[in-house]
């Protein structure tokens, strides 16, 4: 896992543009949709079960993010889950606020468990509740430290066979065999909603193309956010600095600003 499976998971997504399904929450479906086009794939935020084998047998990814979770909702991602399971396809679980109710606990872990190819994107918060350790969040907001969740995120890579993001001011990639850390990215990220569920999204978009660490997503939009962030007054122009910084990208610029241990 090196710079250069980086920069040829960004080749792939923007010469395949694969299409990635997302279920995802009210707050972000507009953010997360411009990111995926920003890059290069090709988003669709679909969510009625009568379509969803459809839309899962040519796909490349489904995504499913829980922040805007209700009973109608649940129903729904598990039916996706199935169908992605059914043609072979990646799961990325966003366990949004995981930790803040018993819902979006048991919810999380119900859709972990219903996964076969499975990768987990949080914050440390997230993680370390999804792992059944005790975690402080607050509402869907992180207030552990990335470093706290690496034994949550190891643990859960092992319980579910996945790959773990934890993201937060340090990125943490977790799989099986390693742990990889990135330290890109900007403190006014956290200022623009739907950081974290973009992320999960670009992760769908390169687990599309075989990509299934997370770790491309993490690095180009850690090395993005941080471009965007040094054009920007604050939190509503890097908003839409970060579409730019995310369609212009190279691998230039990707080799010269990444910080990756």
């Amino acid at each position: 896992m090196n710079i250069e499976m980086i920069i040829n998971a960004l080749h792939a997504v923007r010469e395949q543009k694969p299409l990635v399904v997302n279920i995802t929450n009210y707050v972000v479906m507009n953010n997360t949709a411009n990111a995926l086009l920003a890059i290069g794939a090709s988003p669709i935020m679909a969510h009625s079960r009568e379509e969803m084998a459809e839309m899962m047998s040519f796909s490349g990814a489904l995504v499913v993010n829980i922040g805007t979770l209700d009973s109608l909702w649940i129903p729904r991602m598990m039916v996706a889950v199935e169908q992605a399971n059914n043609h072979n396809k990646v799961v990325v679980l966003d366990p949004v606020g995981c930790g803040a109710s018993k819902l979006r606990t048991q919810t999380s872990r119900q859709i972990a468990d219903a996964a076969n190819k499975l990768i987990i994107r949080g914050n440390a918060s997230e993680i370390i509740a999804l792992a059944g350790e005790q975690g402080t969040s607050k509402g869907v907001d992180s207030t552990d430290s990335s470093e706290a969740a690496v034994g949550a995120a190891q643990y859960l890579a092992k319980t579910y066979q996945c790959n773990v993001v934890v993201s937060g001011q340090t990125d943490f990639i977790i799989t099986a065999d390693r742990q990889i850390k990135l330290n890109n990215g900007h403190v006014m990220m956290p200022y623009v909603t739907g950081m974290g569920c973009t992320l999960s999204a670009l992760t769908g978009a390169f687990a599309a193309v075989g990509e299934e660490t997370g770790l491309a997503a993490a690095a180009v939009l850690g090395v993005a956010g941080e471009i965007a962030a040094e054009q920007s007054k604050g939190p509503g122009s890097l908003q839409l600095n970060l579409l730019d910084a995310l369609y212009l990208l190279d691998e230039e610029t990707l080799i010269q600003r990444l910080k990756m241990s």
